[in-house]
């Protein structure tokens, strides 16, 4: 039937279009050296803002990290805010220096609604003004020493928005922490870093990121909201005509969870998330993308596309057609073998993803070869769990929950 061929052209189309990216991405990226910037004053001042909840044991290590940048201590401030917490990270954060405002709030619940809330008190209290930029950090974050000085010399090269390196503290934990962890790195090394490189936009992580006083100003502080807040921080400022940058040498580390069954949860937030930012601003950046020839629109086009939510619709209807008589059950037995070998072909290519991510950043990964060759057979694992948590993401209500982190 017409309808299932045009869908088949069209997950044809659209996720060979978003593998020969990827491709093109790390063919670039291996063979362009890195972007550095060139040295800059030492003179911009920065607020640091934290969201946390319940996060006493981490927290503490993320402040040390900070007190012991190489950038002059006297132009960084710590802004926590402390979201329905019931444990002491409030008082460690003031213990240690940090502004700490305590938000009770159980009907918004969400990292955007915390960074609001915090930018708006700053805001009342004229405190938001002082800054030049603003790093946005989570509690179980470490920054390598020299982290603000890296950005500062980017933001110094003229960029508003800035992302930066995201490796992990826990990578060898397990297969859970090493997918994760790996998929992370790999989206510095070979996707921010290669968009540097061909001079389009990034797009801001969750976490680890920066953005100027300016664009603070514009958006009256913090207005996003969805599921992936961060992920809509970047529709709405590439739509705006902003381009985000990447500093590959300002290294963040972040902890993954260990658990399958957080990371589950965490990764059908993300996913929820990921079709919230499609529905709200993917017509935006598709029309963008068109009219504007805008690669950067085109990128973050792929990036948010709704694939799985293709693949349920041509899978379903792929069952339903022949129950009804509309199509024949032969012909969709040959579906059922092409989508089969497609599957064996991206198991082959996650794990060959995995190596090559590896080898590249392999001075950056704290684990034997003997973890790593584990984790490359297992990565498929890890990533191909996305099917169900994105199949689940359709019809689920999905809520932000917290995900308990060790800080060892």
């Amino acid at each position: 039937m017409v309808l299932l061929k045009v869908l088949d052209i069209l997950l044809l189309i659209i996720g060979g279009a978003g593998v020969l990216y990827q491709g093109v991405c790390i063919v670039a990226s291996l063979f362009h050296k890195e972007i550095r910037f060139p040295s800059a004053p030492q003179d911009k001042r920065f607020a640091v803002l934290i969201s946390a909840r319940n996060e006493e044991g981490v927290i503490g290590n993320l402040i040390d990290s900070i007190h012991g940048q190489t950038y002059p201590s006297d132009l960084i401030d710590i802004w926590l805010v402390a979201d329905n917490c019931t444990d002491q990270t409030a008082q460690t954060v003031r213990d240690k220096g940090g502004h700490v405002y305590e938000r009770f709030n159980q009907e918004q619940i969400g990292k955007g609604y915390a960074l609001t809330y915090l930018l708006d008190c700053m805001i009342r209290d004229g405190a938001a003004d002082d800054y030049d930029a603003f790093f946005v950090f989570d509690a179980d974050n470490r920054l390598d020493k020299h982290y603000i000085e890296e950005m500062n010399k980017a933001f110094q090269a003229g960029f508003k928005i800035l992302t930066s390196y995201r490796n992990s503290v826990n990578l060898s934990d397990n297969w859970v922490s090493s997918g994760s962890a790996l998929w992370f790195i790999r989206e510095s090394r070979f996707l921010n870093n290669s968009r540097m490189v061909f001079g389009s936009s990034c797009h801001v992580g969750g976490t680890g990121f920066m953005f100027s006083r300016e664009i603070m100003q514009r958006n009256k502080g913090w207005k996003f909201h969805l599921m992936t807040e961060d992920l809509e921080f970047t529709m709405d400022s590439v739509l705006h005509g902003d381009r985000i940058g990447y500093c590959g040498t300002a290294i963040l580390y972040d902890e993954q969870p260990v658990s399958f069954k957080q990371s589950w949860r965490q990764r059908l937030r993300w996913s929820k998330g990921f079709l919230q930012v499609f529905r709200y601003y993917g017509p935006a950046l598709i029309k963008r993308a068109i009219q504007q020839r805008d690669f950067s629109a085109v990128d973050l086009s792929l990036l948010i596309c709704p694939f799985t939510v293709l693949g349920v619709g041509r899978a379903v209807l792929g069952c339903l057609f022949p129950l009804l008589g509309f199509v024949s059950w032969s012909s969709q037995l040959t579906a059922l073998i092409n989508w089969s070998a497609g599957i064996v072909v991206s198991i082959l290519s996650l794990m060959a993803l995995a190596a090559l991510t590896i080898v590249a950043e392999r001075g950056q990964i704290g684990a034997s070869n003997k973890e790593l060759l584990a984790y490359v057979l297992s990565f498929p694992i890890y990533i191909l769990s996305y099917v169900p948590i994105s199949f689940q993401a359709i019809f689920s209500k999905v809520q932000w929950k917290p995900i308990e982190h060790k800080g060892d």
